[in-house]
């Protein structure tokens, strides 16, 4: 009965699907008037044409959609039909439920596959072993004393590689325009003479950003110079990013998009493809980079911020070189050798061995006379014949002590710091007595060393020689190395949250920049295709356009620089920073326009470029670079507006489109089909009281095919014909009056002042206190009911005259913890209830609060959208934090996300200070239990806990008056008015195991992935002019198809030309991104986009109807020598869970 029930709700659901979908198809084929208001009737033929081709390719999608989820049914019914005859021969019906789930999802099985079998030590297997004591080392502080007998190098002699480095922050005191003028620059021009003087000198260079400006400044003489010392191995460009990028608060769109901007400008100037990678002072390192390091063809990599007492751990056990690998994959395929710098910092009294004091003597920079000096006041001497022997006895003794925490006699000493090497008398005493030194080695043979100046390369070549020559492997190693301390209780959690003003910026230009790639290269592709020829129109401006784009990525790369995004540098920097983002953001908003107006346009023709005029204008607009964006009032008659709404992911979604009109009543319609458009007038308030009376908020929803440009006209429509919001305004004590004569405001009598305050859609339901307004639980579809509270918090810092407080990069709260929040005046609050969205708003002193449920379908109307509006300027050393209190039993453990790339467990653990367990959170953090997952979803970075069980909470912002002694020199005072925008999401979890926690591999849900998405890239609204004599317009729908719900268009980026500088390529680089999702939380119903079970994708298929003439898969950064041979499928690509890959292709 059960077996025979369940086939029929299936074929009844295939038949429901069916008939709807032909229902669906004769109205599209039976169209709509095509005559709109002001057209005349003398349509041309070829509108008709074109017309029926935009049917009939919108017919040929529906079915494409029809036949997936048709084909959906069928594998989810065949899969029942397994179930039920594994039950039928008896099989454990508790084993049966617990894979039900992984059934549902065919991609499922394939993700578990890639995380099954890992054989790796897992970093939170490391915390939880350590006491995390500070006992005093000796010489070597925060470590231990070293002996030696003196005869362990006999057989194998100590191999010493002296890396001379300079280490070149793009801003941080200064500009980076005011460092490269006056440092970097004098540097460079001395490393040409310097190493041209002597062919055994060397040294290694990171920041693109600055070398290809220096580069861009020097003659063509000087440039082969360059190229002939990088050729000779004696100058090694290592990591090859734009920045050294931070690796807490970066997304890894944009650590990517800075590495690919390095690694295209070596290429095009130097010829060469970097092998190593060099991060010596992001704070705390992410399995994120190491991962698209991999992708990028680096095989090796140093890093130096860590954890001291993990620093300690690994050099007891000899595992400061490892093999790093993806906590998700279980083989090697994305491992790379990775050294940790064992001692507190990478400047060169804590470089060469544990004693500080003795290595600053070998500072030569330091020496008497000079403007550095030594604290540990014994200064350097010059290297002498009558001093050389007990000079170099007592480095050697350091180099041999700093061997012996290795597995291998090659030894890495690295001889830079800050901004070296701005003299030339710098490199004079540096190489001249490190040269006598050397030569002293080499020529006693009976001390076993041979010793050099090197590169990284020269380092790594020797290292994988004599450990292949032992056969000794490295040990694997799984996680990340957050959160990182450099003494005492010092946890550098500040800054995940510092600036969080720019942290929103940085992910506003990236969002732009992305939308901007894909329409730019789309809009090139249809060019070609529309001329026949392959060539591109004249009068539009191409090149402008691409060098616009090229400036926003750099504009981007900069930024994720570890002084930027981190939000760690000085004010006049920061404002810097921000110009560089807005002024991007509005050169990126001139490329979107004149696309759009291009691929609107029904006949070309009628283009024209006016730049002083541009055809569209952006709906929201920036006027400054420390302003929120706002709404351009649209001024509505008789005649339309058109409204352009472009959606830059690769999704069929439905968003809310929302814009500030002039008329209280407005008619929307969707142009291609003449449908009209539901939608909802909500009032704008002004003040938390006060509406105005001019402008009103105008909402609808839109259906947005993936990466389309879709047409609506807004007309003024007659007064009431379109729904209001309706508000009721709370206030414990004394009620405001609302004054309004275009909405329905009303105050809570009696009972209804004390009763929870609700809202609901069809598939979720809120309560809210009456007093504050604050979400205090939630029901599901399902029924269930769960606590899921709101609340705000303050955090303020240590007190006492001598103590050590928070600043930029430190959070040292007081012993207090962290304060309830509370305000002489009971916060305002307003619920609004409506056809489209209602929310409920919450006015406090100190930050305006909203939950909004969306009534939509899908992953939209699933969850909460939360946003706070924070200005904290009035305050002294506090920080503001949003905790939620829910009843999901987590236990000590969490989850967050590391750069918005992959999920990384936390635990948070009674024997770390409160601010230790803070954890950078990009995009993503959640709870679970056996029975659900509560995950919080982020446009923006910030500093994430749950310090009880249930509990979770970000850092909203910070305000702190003074310096934490990092060297940066001043307090965070440079607040703005901040947004900060969260989906929330509450979901069932079926078919796991009672006891949740464990090393295991957690990925987001498919829902979770969707909402992120929309988080990440929202619509794009542009606004046509009034005029009525307008040009035909027609949407653009490059798709037929969503791609599969777990594969993410990462890019579709335009490249440079080879031979023309600044000009555009005919290649593109396509970059996608497979997502691993969890296989608990079943969406039902299932998403409107499907999902595969195997290995490979068909690239045909996928971006269907366009073409691709050739595709090459790549390297990440699609370095020419990475490139993959042509094969006899080029269409189909394996692309594994949770796998970028990259492709170099060209339209047909």
């Amino acid at each position: 009965m059960k077996r025979n029930r369940v086939l029929s709700v299936l074929v009844g659901v295939v038949f429901c699907v069916a008939v709807m979908s032909l229902y669906r198809m004769l109205e599209l084929m039976q169209g709509a008037d095509p005559q709109r208001h002001g057209e005349t009737h003398d349509v041309q033929v070829d509108e008709d044409l074109t017309r029926l081709q935009q049917k009939i390719d919108r017919l040929e999608r529906l079915l494409n959609d029809n036949n997936h989820l048709v084909a959906m049914l069928r594998d989810s019914l065949l899969q029942r039909k397994a179930s039920w005859e594994r039950v039928k021969r008896g099989a454990n019906t508790s084993a049966d439920t617990s894979v039900s789930p992984v059934h549902l999802l065919p991609g499922c099985r394939l993700v578990e596959e890639t995380a099954n079998g890992a054989d790796r030590r897992q970093l939170l297997d490391v915390y939880d072993l350590l006491p995390f004591d500070n006992p005093d080392g000796g010489v070597w502080k925060q470590g231990f004393e070293i002996s030696y007998r003196g005869d362990e190098w006999n057989k194998h002699p100590l191999e010493l590689f002296l890396v001379p480095h300079s280490h070149n922050d793009p801003g941080w005191l200064k500009t980076f325009d005011g460092y490269y003028q006056d440092q970097t620059r004098h540097i460079l021009d001395n490393m040409l003479t310097k190493l041209t003087e002597d062919s055994r000198r060397k040294m290694i260079w990171a920041e693109v950003s600055y070398f290809s400006k220096w580069w861009n400044d020097i003659d063509e003489q000087k440039r082969q110079m360059v190229r002939r010392l990088v050729e000779a191995g004696q100058l090694e460009l290592v990591t090859g990013g734009w920045v050294m990028a931070d690796e807490a608060n970066s997304h890894y769109f944009a650590m990517l998009d800075q590495l690919m901007e390095g690694h295209q400008w070596l290429q095009r100037h130097l010829g060469v493809k970097p092998t190593s990678g060099w991060a010596i002072d992001p704070f705390g390192h992410s399995p994120s980079m190491t991962y698209l390091l991999k992708g990028a063809g680096l095989s090796n990599m140093v890093i130096q911020r860590v954890h001291y007492a993990v620093k300690k751990h690994f050099a007891q056990q000899q595992t400061l070189e490892f093999l790093w690998r993806q906590s998700w994959d279980s083989s090697p395929r994305s491992d790379i050798t990775c050294h940790m710098m064992p001692f507190y910092s990478y400047d060169v009294p804590h470089t060469c061995g544990p004693n500080p004091a003795v290595c600053c003597q070998f500072d030569f920079h330091r020496l008497q006379g000079r403007r550095v000096f030594c604290p540990w006041r014994v200064p350097p001497q010059p290297i002498t014949e009558q001093n050389i022997k007990e000079r170099a006895l007592l480095l050697l003794d350091q180099y041999r002590q700093k061997s012996l925490l290795f597995r291998s006699p090659v030894l890495l000493v690295p001889l830079g710091d800050d901004f070296r090497y701005v003299e030339s008398s710098e490199w004079d005493v540096q190489f001249a007595n490190y040269q006598k030194l050397f030569d002293y080695f080499n020529q006693h043979p009976e001390l076993h060393i041979k010793a050099q100046f090197g590169t990284l390369a020269d380092y790594f070549d020797a290292l994988h020689r004599r450990l292949n020559a032992a056969g000794t492997t490295l040990p694997t190693l799984g996680g990340d190395f957050f959160t990182y301390a450099d003494r005492d209780d010092h946890y550098w959690s500040g800054y995940f949250t510092s600036r969080p003003f720019y942290k929103r910026l940085d992910r506003m230009l990236e969002a732009t920049l992305r939308g901007t790639e894909i329409l730019f290269s789309l809009t090139l592709a249809e060019m070609r295709r529309f001329r026949g020829d392959g060539r591109l129109v004249e009068d539009f401006p191409i090149r402008e356009h691409f060098q616009r784009l090229m400036a926003g990525r750099r504009s981007l790369a900069l930024f994720q620089h570890h002084d930027a995004v981190t939000g760690t540098a000085r004010d006049p920097v920061v404002v810097d920073y921000g110009t560089r983002l807005f002024r991007s953001i509005l050169n990126l908003q001139q490329v979107i326009q004149s696309s759009a107006h291009w691929l609107l346009l029904l006949d070309k023709t009628q283009y024209q470029h006016d730049q002083s005029k541009p055809f569209l204008q952006m709906d929201d607009v920036i006027s400054a670079q420390d302003a929120l964006p706002q709404k351009t009032l649209l001024k509505l008659g008789d005649e339309p507006r058109s409204l352009i709404i472009f959606n830059p992911v690769e999704q069929l979604r439905s968003s809310v489109i929302s814009v500030v009109v002039d008329s209280p009543d407005a008619h929307v319609v969707e142009v291609e089909s003449g449908r009209p458009i539901a939608a909802q007038i909500s009032a704008v308030w002004v003040e938390p009281s006060r509406v105005s009376s001019e402008a009103f908020q105008l909402s609808f929803v839109a259906e947005l095919p993936p990466l389309s440009l879709v047409v609506y006209h807004v007309t003024k429509a007659p007064a009431g014909s379109t729904p209001r919001a309706r508000y009721t305004v709370h206030r414990r004590g004394n009620l405001p009056a609302v004054q309004t004569e275009h909405f329905q405001v009303s105050l809570p009598v009696g009972a209804d002042t004390e009763a929870l305050l609700s809202l609901r859609n069809k598939h979720v339901q809120i309560w809210s206190s009456p007093e504050t307004g604050l979400l205090q639980k939630l029901r599901l579809q399902s029924g269930l009911v769960h606590q899921v509270q709101v609340q705000f918090l303050w955090y303020g810092t240590r007190t006492g005259a001598n103590r050590d407080k928070s600043g930029a990069y430190l959070f040292l709260p007081g012993e207090e913890g962290a304060q309830p929040y509370s305000s002489s005046e009971p916060p305002l609050v307003r619920v609004s209830t409506g056809p489209i969205f209602s929310d409920i708003t919450s006015c406090f002193q100190h930050f305006t609060h909203t939950v909004r449920l969306y009534h939509l379908d899908g992953h939209a109307g699933k969850s909460l959208e939360i946003s706070n509006l924070v200005d904290i300027r009035s305050e002294v050393n506090r920080e503001l934090a949003m905790r939620l209190v829910s009843d999901v039993a987590s236990g000590n453990r969490f989850y967050s996300d590391l750069n918005g790339f992959q999920m990384q467990q936390r635990r948070t653990l009674a024997k770390l200070p409160l601010q230790a367990n803070f954890y950078p959170m990009s995009s993503s953090a959640f709870l679970q239990d056996s029975q659900c997952r509560l995950s919080l979803l982020a446009a923006q970075s910030q500093a994430v806990a749950s310090l009880r069980p249930g509990e979770l909470e970000v850092v909203l912002d910070r305000r702190l008056q003074q310096d934490d002694n990092r060297g940066l020199g001043q307090g965070v005072t440079d607040n703005k008015l901040t947004a900060s925008l969260y989906n929330l999401l509450l979901e069932g979890r079926r078919g796991v195991a009672q006891e949740v926690g464990g090393n295991s591999v957690e990925h987001l849900s498919l829902l979770a992935h969707l909402n992120v998405l929309s988080l990440s890239n929202p619509p794009v609204t542009m606004v046509a002019p009034t005029d009525s004599q307008l040009p035909k317009l027609r949407p653009f729908l490059p798709l037929r198809s969503s791609l599969p719900c777990d594969v993410h268009l990462l890019n579709l980026k335009t490249l440079e030309d080879a031979q023309e500088a600044g000009s555009p390529s005919q290649e593109v680089a396509l970059l996608l991104h497979r997502k691993g999702f969890d296989c608990s939380s079943t969406p039902d119903p299932p998403p409107l986009c499907v999902w595969s079970a195997h290995e490979e994708v068909n690239l045909a298929d996928l971006f269907s109807p366009l073409q691709f003439r050739s595709v090459r898969p790549s390297g990440l950064t699609l370095l020419h020598a990475d490139d993959e041979p042509e094969s006899a499928q080029p269409h189909i690509a394996p692309l594994r869970p949770m796998e970028i890959r990259a492709f170099r292709v060209q339209f047909d």
